[in-house]
C-alpha cells in the first residue's frame, strides 16, 4: 500500500455535454467582477448532483440558474433566481438544497422551481459566501464558508446544521474552505482549502466535535488549489485541482490516477454516476461544458441516492 514514488496512472477525460448556445450570453456580473477579475463570462457551472432516476444537476454562479441534465439527454433551465448558488446537494426527500454565495442556504423544490432560504445568518452573522455542501448518512449537512478568504486572511469556516435544526461551528480559521465530503464512515471531514493548497481531515470524536485536525494532503502548482472533492467506496479521495486536473488519493491520502483534458480548462466540481457509480462527470467552468471520466473506484453512495 505504501508506495509515495508510484507513478500515477492518468486518464482522459471525454466531453460529455456543452451548454446550448441559446443559454450563452457573455457578460461581466458583480460576481464575475471579483471572482473572474472583471472578465466576461457566458456561465461558471459548479456544483453537479444526481437525483435517484439519474438526471444530473448542477449550478451557473454568476447568472444565478439551476440546470438539469435528464437521462434523455436534454439541456433544461430548472430555475433562474436572484442569487449565486455555488454548491448543489440533494436531500434524500428530494429536495434541493444549495449553498448560495449571496443568500445563505437555500432550497429549491425542482418541481416548482421555486427557491427559498433556509439559513440566511449563523448566530445572527452573515454568512462570507457560501462554496460547498456534503450530507452526512445521518441527514447532518456540512457546509463551507469561503467569501473571500486565503492566506493574509484565514477566516474562512466549516459549519454543520445537523439534520434536527441544530447548527455547529467546526472550523473558523480555514483559509479559503471549498469542497467538502466525508468519508464512508461518516467519522471524518474532508475540506479543500484552495488558498493553502491543502485537504484537510477533520477526525470527529463521539460527541460530534472535530478533535486534532491536520493537513492530509498538500498540494502545489496549478492555478490556486483544490476545489470540488468527494470520497470512493474505499475511502479514497477525488480532488479536483484547477490548473492541473483530478486527482485520485487513495485511503493512505497517496496519489494513484490524474485526470486530465485536452485544451484550457478549469474543472472545479465532481460527481459519480452511471449504475456502477465509476464514471465521473466534471465541471468545466471555464468553458461551460461537462467532461466524463472513467476510475477504477466507484463513488461513495451519497445520501441522496439511499
Amino acid at each position: 500500500m505504501l508506495n509515495p514514488f508510484k507513478q500515477p496512472e492518468l486518464i482522459k477525460a471525454q466531453s460529455f455535454m456543452s451548454m446550448p448556445q441559446k443559454f450563452r450570453t457573455k457578460g461581466r456580473t458583480t460576481w464575475s467582477d471579483h471572482n473572474r477579475q472583471g472578465a466576461e463570462v457566458d456561465s461558471f457551472l459548479e456544483g453537479p448532483s444526481f437525483d435517484r432516476a439519474g438526471n444530473l444537476y448542477f449550478v451557473d454562479i454568476p447568472f444565478g440558474r439551476v440546470f438539469r441534465i435528464t437521462t434523455r439527454g436534454e439541456w433544461e433551465l430548472v430555475t433562474q433566481y436572484d442569487g449565486w448558488p455555488n454548491g448543489l446537494k440533494l436531500h434524500r426527500d428530494g429536495r434541493i438544497f444549495i449553498a448560495d454565495y449571496r443568500r445563505g442556504l437555500m432550497v429549491l423544490d425542482a418541481g416548482s422551481g421555486k427557491v427559498e432560504p433556509l439559513l440566511e445568518t449563523a448566530y445572527s452573522e452573515g454568512f462570507k459566501g457560501l462554496n460547498d455542501l456534503h450530507f452526512a448518512a445521518n441527514g447532518d449537512l456540512y457546509f463551507t464558508d469561503q467569501g473571500q478568504t486565503g492566506i493574509t486572511d484565514p477566516s474562512g469556516r466549516v459549519f454543520r446544521r445537523r439534520a434536527t435544526g441544530g447548527l455547529d461551528k467546526l472550523a473558523t480559521n480555514v483559509p479559503s474552505p471549498n469542497g467538502i465530503t466525508l468519508n464512508t464512515k461518516n467519522n471524518q471531514v474532508y475540506v479543500a482549502v484552495t488558498r493553502s493548497q491543502q485537504i484537510w481531515r477533520l477526525p470527529l470524536m463521539a460527541d460530534g466535535q472535530p478533535s486534532k485536525t491536520g493537513v492530509a494532503i498538500q498540494l502545489s502548482g496549478g492555478h490556486a488549489g483544490p476545489d470540488g472533492i468527494e470520497a470512493d467506496a474505499e475511502d479514497g479521495l477525488v480532488v479536483c485541482h484547477l490548473g492541473v486536473g483530478v486527482w485520485r488519493f487513495d485511503a493512505n491520502c497517496l496519489p494513484t490516477h490524474l485526470v486530465h483534458a485536452d485544451g484550457h480548462r478549469l474543472l472545479t466540481n465532481i460527481a459519480f454516476g452511471s449504475p456502477d457509480r465509476k464514471t465521473l462527470y466534471i465541471t468545466d467552468s471555464l468553458n461551460g461544458e461537462i467532461l466524463t471520466a472513467q476510475l477504477p473506484v466507484a463513488g461513495k453512495v451519497m445520501y441522496g441516492l439511499q
